[in-house]
């Protein structure tokens, strides 16, 4: 096949990228692409040196340094490099350019091709992925830092726990051990070890709620009433150098709310309160109905609300505190003094409810935390009275598997002191083994639902399947809804969620043998 000059030019004219012929130095022949990415015309382009066009980048060779260099290797054809270069337009801006540079041998001399390709996307590209590669390596620096912030806060406040709880249990066992141990003392102090570790319960409550581990209830009921009913936690939150006052609304209408989220937000607060003010001071809960109009609220449709207000004496905040309040792991506690989940757990608990929090406060003149909750729900209907579930047992055997040793030995002393037959196991692999080693009926299987090795819902497949009359409750942490979400647990299943109470255990169980 020849190639005609027609076809040859048609060629060029189709390339997506500029081609400039270079002949001595002096640009010979262009195409139509070389027009748009240079901004020059081709009757300016022709003639010009090559060299002027092509601006010397750094620690890269020109087009000059590239023709010496072929020279220096002889007479030959062929590619002489690929260059990132800077290409000048005709109106005196650059961009950057990769030309590939090639010597041609024709019938009338030996020429130079450049073509040439614009590469500003591409480095836009590059420098899009290298901010956003940054950005995520700043956020995940962040995430380990409020880690380490929520690490800290977690240890100190359960570190007070534990403090009480080994200290109560000691007086007890003192007390005890007395020549005449005084009954009244010792309740007292186990009083404190429940309630220490009750504090440890809500905050783990706290922090489930804040990773969405945990499935909120709520249901009908009057803002006014939980408050007085948290109260005596509240005072003792608080400590008695702080004044509680509390002014309930008249003829306030009920929210719908989660009574353990609205009672954690309250304490939240509380305490927040008491930590700003550490010489003592006033702490004042009141609600008050309020209507909003069109435009009233950024955030809330029109209609009737709820109104809670609770306001300290304390130091107050300085503005650049206040604007970040209500920020995950934010705390202007010492570190290791404060989770910094406090104004952002009830921060979800309202938004969640359908409300909106917010916070004023100023340097020396204390802070006041608004809650507005949507009014008018409807009256729940009333609930049948539970049934009394008998709780003893007789004789029946269980399979109790909890990989907590400390937690699989009350289990079993509460269920072996009412009258039940109880096996125990550390996982699944150890109570498949004493299953088969069982010759009379296991009844139920009383099984943790997450265990290294293997998972509850995995044993109780396994063990039903050899024994068809084995019962199965189960026990987690988490709450049923959030299991079943994350396939570890099957809908509907039983099951009793930690940390739970003698009477709990032994109703469940219960329910479950007669159900």
């Amino acid at each position: 096949m020849e190639w005609s000059e027609e076809l040859s030019s048609g060629l060029l004219q189709a390339a997506p990228d500029a081609i400039l012929v270079l002949d001595e130095g002096h640009i010979v022949l262009v195409n139509d692409r070389a027009e748009e990415v240079l901004g020059w015309p081709r009757v300016e382009l022709l003639g010009q040196r090559g060299d002027a066009l092509l601006l010397h980048g750094d620690g890269v060779a020109t087009l000059a340094d590239l023709r010496r260099e072929a020279d220096e290797r002889g007479p030959g054809t062929g590619l002489m490099g690929i260059v990132a270069l800077r290409i000048r337009r005709r109106d005196g801006t650059s961009f950057p350019a990769e030309a590939s540079l090639s010597r041609v041998q024709t019938p009338q001399a030996r020429v130079t091709v450049a073509v040439i390709r614009d590469v500003t996307e591409r480095h836009r590209l590059q420098a899009e992925a290298e901010r956003q590669r940054g950005e995520v390596q700043e956020h995940r620096n962040q995430r380990l830092e409020a880690l380490g912030q929520l690490a800290g806060g977690i240890a100190h406040d359960f570190n007070n726990m534990l403090g009480v709880i080994v200290n109560y249990a000691n007086f007890v066992i003192e007390e005890a051990e007395a020549p005449a141990p005084d009954l009244k003392a010792i309740a007292d102090d186990a009083r404190q070890v429940i309630r220490a570790g009750q504090r440890g319960t809500d905050l783990t409550h706290q922090l489930l709620k804040f990773a969405r581990r945990e499935v909120v209830r709520p249901r009908v009921l009057d803002l006014n009433e939980v408050i007085a009913d948290s109260e005596a936690m509240l005072r003792g939150a608080i400590g008695e150098h702080i004044t509680l006052i509390t002014r309930p609304g008249e003829m306030l209408p009920p929210v719908t709310c989660d009574p353990g989220q609205i009672e954690q937000l309250l304490v939240s607060l509380a305490v927040n309160a008491r930590d700003a003010m550490p010489d003592g001071g006033n702490l004042v809960i009141d609600t008050a109905c309020s209507h909003l109009a069109v435009g009233d609220h950024p955030d809330l449709a029109p209609g009737d609300y709820v109104r809670l207000r609770v306001s300290d004496s304390g130091q107050g905040m300085a503005p650049e505190v206040v604007e970040r309040a209500f920020e995950p792991f934010f705390t202007t506690k010492a570190s290791g003094e404060g989770t910094g989940l406090g104004l952002a757990t009830v921060y979800g608990i309202v938004t969640q409810a359908g409300g909106s929090v917010s916070l004023t406060s100023e340097p020396g003149l204390g802070t006041t935390v608004t809650v507005l909750l949507p009014a008018g729900a409807t009256e729940e209907p009333v609930a049948p009275a539970p049934e009394q579930v008998v709780t003893a047992g007789h004789g029946e055997t269980l399979l109790v598997v909890e990989d907590e040793a400390a937690l699989r030995d009350v289990a079993g002393r509460i269920l072996s002191g009412a009258g039940y037959h109880v096996l125990t196991a550390d996982g699944g692999a150890q109570a498949l083994e004493l299953a088969a080693g069982h010759e009379g009926i296991i009844d139920l299987l009383v099984s943790d639902v997450v265990m290294p090795g293997m998972l509850g819902k995995e044993l109780a497949e396994r063990l039903v399947d050899a024994r068809p009359d084995t019962r199965v409750l189960y026990m987690s942490g988490y709450a049923q809804p959030v299991l079943a979400s994350q396939g570890t647990l099957d809908p509907g299943v039983a099951l009793l969620e930690k940390p739970f109470t003698a009477a709990a255990l032994l109703s469940a169980v219960r329910r479950r043998l007669d159900g």
